[in-house]
């Protein structure tokens, strides 16, 4: 085990996390066409890793979250704008210990149509913060069940 902001993290946990694919082999994996992973990407529903020579490397819970990104379109309906929708719902205060005062300062606290991790403003805890490695962007790809993950947060 390893340790986190004092807390000890489980190895599968990191190596869930380690980016170690890259586009071809990720849209291999889950099934999706490389176009479509990009569109993802820009439209903020997925943070890859990202290299110094802009190349984006995926982990196993990247796959997991492309997966889930894919079904809320394709067996939900869903479009990318409802999707974002759905993400900016994750009431990311319940999630991270932010006091009312960062709440305030936060554009993720009161905006509907983007998640958290694609606020301009950010709060004091979140905002050096790589939004890659946090609870709140990670729920979806552990949770699978992103509206449970939400009702048993409220």
């Amino acid at each position: 085990m390893m340790l986190i902001k004092n807390q000890e993290v489980p190895a599968d946990v990191l190596k869930e996390q380690r980016p170690v694919y890259t586009l071809g082999i990720a849209a291999q994996l889950s099934g999706i066409p490389a176009h479509s992973i990009r569109q993802y990407i820009d439209r903020g529903l997925l943070l890859p890793y990202k290299l110094n020579s802009k190349r984006h490397l995926f982990s196993p819970s990247d796959i997991s979250r492309l997966k889930q990104i894919h079904s809320l379109i394709h067996e939900h309906g869903l479009n990318f704008a409802g999707i974002r929708a759905l993400m900016a719902m994750i009431p990311c205060w319940a999630i991270r210990p932010c006091s009312e005062s960062d709440r305030q300062q936060c554009g993720a606290y009161s905006a509907y149509s983007y998640p958290c991790w694609e606020a301009s403003e950010k709060g004091r805890i979140c905002k050096n913060e790589n939004c890659r490695e946090c609870e709140v962007y990670q729920i979806l790809s552990r949770e699978g069940d992103l509206k449970g993950v939400i009702r048993a947060l409220l």
